[in-house]
């Protein structure tokens, strides 16, 4: 019956012009995308868990281990505008892909720009650091919305077996997360900063010509669309319609308010690494009182955010008006999420850095030796095999793209065992601070699948009962880091098992709460408004990514000012409180979802 259904499948496929070869029981395509997005992570969190331990690590003249040696708080603006502007682009490349570009262009645009902005990275130079930094936002926002519109558009026509598909496609996400910040890490704590940046580089490099050899396989997915699909889409998208779902233009009073929030927030984010780093205030102008000008630039703009969204919810029907209420909620209580989370790139990374023991040597090396082997070589041979799997239902078709890819596996195996060679004959070794940030990625892997479990059962919760979990699930872990830091005098370090147990809880935390919001945001929102409420989620999230930098720099400050508890319990309270909070609204907001589950 199964071999049946495969074949039906696969005809099914070959009839749309898709390579009708199954991987897995799903089509070739599938592990091309997921090759391509953990070649992406793999660049994209290799550079990120070096950028603050680059910055804020000591100046040492000719060595390849100088950092810039700047402030957290430095590092931590430029960081936090980083973040925050990788979660507004894709807004616009989404934007561009669907009207112009089509989704595989799009992809390739992006991988070819952030490729580029790795090369930038490689080099050890101010100039070359921003615009690195600039390129790879820039880039993803055309990779990072379109790598997902190619999936969907390729199971379009199978929705039964795109929960699989999607689940497959987040482990390969996590896949290159994993390897990226453990090799990428390693080279650059091992070797020197700029071999982690270019390794990082390489790998983009490669991703993107996997991709690019690999045409055949999607036939005409990802193209840009006709003028012909772009009238079939409109017809269908008006004929969908709920008859209580009025349509509700932007005004010209709307239209010129985003603008200037828009500018006003921008303005923000480029001001504040600006006025940290360079001691250039361009908006120094609007100075009122005690306040700075940037801080009126951005309460402004929030105000005038918050007049936008009313004057728009006022002119929507009941149901739809509450339903979009429900989502605004979730979404401010995501950024106290994310602020906390993304700790783990800016003061988790100094905190293991400086305040950890990662001293290892006799029986304790071994066993981390252990440890670290079956972590890297079990889920590499995993994927070594899916790669095999891959090559021989596909090599006829796109040839070029199997020999990139082998020429990437055989990359990583040799980098690997070169580390692991390295570790196990060594008598004493210091763990690299890169490597505790793996577990993130490590504890999903090994946990989604059973929450997932628990969602689908009949213990399953409401969503505000998921997100108030997420929130103090993960504030546990900033808990036990208070209190295994308590007391801790300087020059003194903690035990990494309190590392360790903290991106557990924060990655128990994100199983709760993360895949919650992007659901609930389509169950909620008619489709014709996906994208603009899309956008505001992506908003949010990039608030939180910026006042988790904002926050972060101010480590040692709190520290010496208090205690480095003290700075942990911040993270411990906040998103408790959160968490109480959006679960004892979850009465108003199953009122609001008007039966939405």
């Amino acid at each position: 019956m199964s071999q049946t259904t495969d074949n039906s499948f696969s005809a099914e496929l070959e009839k749309q012009g898709i390579d009708g070869h199954l991987v897995l029981g799903h089509p070739s395509g599938l592990f091309v995308l997921f090759f391509t997005e953990m070649w992406e992570r793999f660049s994209f969190y290799g550079m990120r868990v070096l950028l603050i331990n680059f910055l804020t690590s000591a100046i040492l003249v000719g060595s390849p281990f100088s950092g810039w040696g700047w402030d957290p708080v430095q590092a931590g603006a430029l960081y936090g505008t980083y973040a925050m502007l990788l979660y507004i682009t894709p807004i616009f490349g989404g934007i561009l892909a669907d009207k112009y570009l089509g989704y595989r262009w799009a992809v390739v645009i992006g991988a070819a720009i952030m490729t580029l902005g790795h090369l930038f990275m490689a080099f050890d130079s101010p100039l070359f650091l921003y615009l690195g930094l600039g390129a790879l936002v820039v880039g993803t926002g055309f990779f990072k919305p379109n790598m997902t519109s190619i999936l969907s558009e390729m199971y379009k026509s199978f929705p039964q077996k795109k929960d699989g598909a999607y689940t497959i496609f987040y482990m390969g996400v996590n896949a290159g997360a994993f390897f990226g910040m453990m090799l990428c890490g390693y080279l650059a704590e091992k070797v020197g900063w700029h071999w982690g940046f270019g390794l990082a580089g390489i790998f983009m490099f490669l991703g993107t010509l996997q991709f690019w050899f690999a045409k055949p396989i999607f036939g005409k997915v990802g193209d840009p669309p006709t003028a012909e699909q772009k009238a079939a889409a409109k017809a269908q998208q008006s004929a969908s319609l709920n008859p209580d779902d009025k349509p509700n233009p932007f005004t010209g009073l709307d239209t010129i308010l985003i603008v200037v929030m828009t500018l006003l927030g921008l303005a923000y984010a480029f001001n504040d690494p600006l006025s940290k780093i360079a001691g250039l205030d361009i908006l120094s102008g609007l100075q009122m009182g005690g306040f700075a000008g940037q801080d009126v630039a951005i309460l402004t703009a929030l105000v005038l955010f918050i007049f936008v969204v009313v004057s728009r919810l006022t002119r929507y029907t009941k149901v739809v008006r509450d339903r979009m209420i429900a989502v605004i909620i979730f979404a401010f209580f995501v950024i106290f999420f994310w602020m906390s989370f993304e700790q783990g790139a800016s003061s988790l990374v100094i905190f293991a850095r400086d305040n950890v023991d990662r001293t290892l040597s006799g029986n304790s090396l071994t066993i981390f030796n252990i440890v670290n082997t079956l972590l890297t070589v079990v889920p590499l041979a995993l994927i070594t095999y899916v790669v095999a799997k891959l090559t021989k239902a596909t090599y006829g078709k796109a040839p070029l793209s199997n020999i990139v890819q082998f020429v990437c596996f055989a990359g990583i195996w040799a980098i690997a065992g070169w580390m692991l060679y390295k570790e196990f004959t060594a008598e004493s070794s210091e763990i690299t601070v890169s490597w505790f940030s793996i577990l993130n990625s490590f504890f999903i892997i090994a946990f989604a699948n059973y929450v997932s479990k628990v969602w689908d059962s009949k213990f399953n919760p409401p969503a505000a009962v998921k997100y108030g979990l997420g929130l103090i699930i993960m504030a546990i872990g900033f808990g036990l880091l208070a209190f295994g830091a308590y007391g801790v005098q300087a020059g003194i370090k903690v035990s990494m098992i309190w590392l360790v147990l903290a991106y557990l809880f924060h990655t128990l935390g994100e199983l709760c709460l993360s895949p919650v919001g992007l659901s609930y945001v389509s169950k909620l929102v008619p489709a014709r408004m996906i994208a603009f409420m899309f956008g505001m989620w992506y908003l949010a999230i990039a608030i939180g990514n910026k006042l988790a930098a904002i926050l972060g720099g101010e480590i040692e400050n709190i520290t010496n000012q208090y205690s480095l508890s003290t700075f942990f319990l911040i993270f411990t309270i906040v998103p408790i409180a959160a968490g109480l909070i959006v679960m004892a609204l979850n009465p108003l907001l199953k009122k609001l979802m008007h039966g939405v589950k």
